[in-house]
């Protein structure tokens, strides 16, 4: 269901096209935010029970109900959350109040939107746009925006600090991951998501599904150089240097409490999974079976895509919890020096292979 069938649907009802655009987008908007908010609660379940089961400790278990009282700690997310929103919110004296209170709500707006594009399944998808790919990468980049009013409106150096350390870092990987979705778009012909997942259907070699990152050796090193480049993107560890506890505080977001506070946070579980439905949209088939022509319909398309997605952001939380960080300088090393040449090449050689080999 897009937002251009809703608005057809509404037009029928009488002649008010501005309020038939407002009702559609409300309908798609409303259950994205509680989509994002419901997952965010489980994805820090989950990041709190994987740290405490890979560090060996005993892991929250004070809120839920289990064999006994509080043995799995399932409301431990909704206790942090409940306490996020109680907390007061205190804003800075010689702070810029405007900025201030507006730049938490770029970093998520930049997050939320991005989701408008993304495909679920055959048909769950808010705008089927013909650029949905370009579309997603240039929004996402708000985020940037609202980290560089954050730092300065705070009148804190170390939130400055914090904020262009973001900002250096999000502009720079973003060109790794842009080439190596280029190499994605070369071989379907396409920006819009449902077109490149589409292309993805069928047998590569008579073995493998014929998902991208199968398809030549050029495409399986361009999924690597994107989901690391996604994971520097969303300031996890090991890319975190925006938030170096022991060097900057919280970075740009230290002078930050309560609610406010709460929106970065949710805008960066919000950008983990934006990164693992690009990843998996471009290179892992999408909403497509793992195997063609089983398990097909549109509710096992949702499954595939939230289980492959899922699976991305388990990663992405074992990395942290495996990892050391980088320091400032390795961290634009590998950019600079390693992913954004190695991608690149891939242009070249990914081209080269589709005219050899067709």
């Amino acid at each position: 269901m897009t937002v251009d069938a809703l608005m057809n649907w509404f037009a029928k009802l009488g002649d008010f096209p501005e309020l038939a655009f407002i009702l559609a987008v409300l309908i798609c908007a409303v259950p994205v935010f509680l989509f994002i908010a419901l997952y965010a609660l489980v994805a820090i379940y989950g990041e709190l029970k994987i740290s405490s089961f890979m560090q060996d400790k005993v892991g929250p278990m004070g809120q839920g109900v289990g064999l006994h009282a509080g043995k799995w700690g399932l409301l431990q997310p909704v206790a942090d959350a409940l306490k996020l929103i109680l907390k007061e919110d205190i804003i800075p004296t010689s702070a810029d109040k405007k900025l201030f209170i507006l730049a938490p709500f770029i970093v998520f707006i930049g997050a939320f939107i991005a989701f408008a594009a993304l495909p679920f399944n055959q048909n769950l998808i808010i705008a089927d746009m013909n650029i949905g790919i370009f579309y997603i990468l240039a929004v996402s980049s708000l985020g940037v925006i609202g980290l560089i009013m954050a730092g300065w409106s705070s009148n804190n150096k170390w939130s400055l600090y914090g904020a262009m350390r973001s900002a250096a870092q999000i502009v720079s990987y973003e060109i790794p991951a842009a080439l190596s979705i280029i190499a994605v778009i070369m071989l379907t012909g396409t920006l819009s998501m449902q077109g490149i997942i589409q292309h993805q259907s069928g047998f590569v070699w008579g073995i493998l599904p014929n998902w991208i990152i199968f398809q030549n050796p050029f495409t399986f090193v361009a999924f690597f150089i994107f989901f690391i480049s996604g994971l520097a993107e969303c300031n996890r560890t090991p890319f975190d240097i925006p938030e170096a506890e022991s060097e900057l505080v919280a970075g740009a977001f230290t002078e930050y409490s309560g609610m406010r506070y709460a929106f970065f946070f949710l805008s960066e579980y919000a950008n983990m999974f934006i990164v693992s439905g690009i990843a998996v949209t471009a290179f892992l088939g999408g909403w497509q079976s793992p195997i063609p022509g089983i398990f097909t319909s549109p509710a096992w398309g949702l499954w595939w895509f939230m289980s492959k997605a899922m699976f991305l952001i388990f990663v992405m939380i074992w990395f942290r919890w495996t990892f050391p960080r980088l320091r400032v300088d390795q961290l634009m090393n590998v950019c600079w020096k390693g992913f954004t040449p190695i991608a690149m090449v891939n242009i070249f050689g990914v081209g080269i292979w589709h005219l050899m080999l067709g």
